[in-house]
Formats: structure tokens, sequence, C-alpha cells
């Protein structure tokens, strides 16, 4: 692993991660009323295209972030329709 592939899963940790609070505290609390429906949706289509792209190129850091993030803002999604 080079160099340039390790920064690209640093990368992807951060970005991916920042999305963990956030879902930690909406389960927690049950409260989505701050939280955007439609953006989280058009992030979730951008978090799949962006992992068929990294499945694309064999990119790891690409398709690893986007996957997990995918799942991330999946269950944000289900949260908020829960707790409408």
């Amino acid at each position: 692993m080079d160099s340039i592939e390790i920064l690209g899963l640093v990368a992807a940790t951060f970005t991916t991660g920042a999305f963990v609070p956030q879902v930690y505290k909406t389960w927690k609390e049950k409260s989505t009323k701050d939280i955007s429906l439609t953006m989280y949706t058009i992030l979730l289509m951008g978090a799949i295209m962006w992992a068929i792209y990294g499945f694309s190129l064999k990119s790891l850091p690409i398709i690893m972030a986007n996957l997990v993030t995918a799942i991330l803002l999946f269950i944000m999604i289900i949260l908020k329709i829960k707790h409408k």
C-alpha cells in the first residue's frame, strides 16, 4: 500500500466518521426534527454512485468510505422516517 492509498484511507475515515456523532445523537434522542430527509437522500444517492465509481477504479478508500457512509446515511433516513 503506497502513501497516497494511506492518505485516501485516512481521509475516508475522517469524512465518513463525521456522520457517526449525528447518527448516535439521533438514535439516542429519537429526535429528527432538524434533520433534512431530502439532504440525506441526495447524499445517499451520491455515496452509492461514489462506491460504484470506486469499484470501477478498484480503489479501496473510495469503496470503503462510501459504503460505510451509505450505511450511516441509510440509518439516518430510517430514523427520520421512524421518528417523524
